[in-house]
């Protein structure tokens, strides 16, 4: 279970890391808080940081719940890939917003199975 307190930790760390980034961009440009246009490098990471923070809503809770009946061998890659997609997401997000696909499904894609997995474990420790 350590890891998966882990990953969830480095998922938090990654969401704070976006922020930083936001306030290194405004300082870079010279637009200040609360200004949230006026530079698309700016409003780019913007986006990005408010999509880690709307996708975190559903990957924390499916992380949980998947930890409680799938083994940590099988949810921990998952979280790994997920943390990837994100930094994929990222990058590609900055360079142009018309890339961000691949880093989209690599963050969704381990979101959905863990939803899976721990939909299945409670439907099955209900009817087990």
């Amino acid at each position: 279970m350590a890891v998966i307190e882990i990953l969830a930790l480095l998922a938090v760390v990654q969401y704070l890391f976006f922020g930083t980034q936001v306030s290194r961009v405004r300082g870079e440009t010279g637009i200040k808080a609360p200004t949230m246009t006026g530079d698309a490098k700016l409003e780019r990471m913007i986006r990005v940081h408010l999509n880690t923070l709307e996708i975190l809503i559903a990957f924390f809770p499916a992380l949980y719940v998947a930890t409680q009946h799938a083994s940590a061998w099988l949810v921990a890659p998952l979280a790994a890939i997920y943390l990837i997609g994100r930094q994929v997401y990222w990058r590609a997000y900055l360079r142009d917003p018309s890339a961000r696909t691949t880093g989209f499904l690599l963050s969704i894609g381990p979101i959905g199975i863990l939803i899976l997995l721990g939909l299945g474990g409670s439907l099955w420790s209900m009817i087990g």
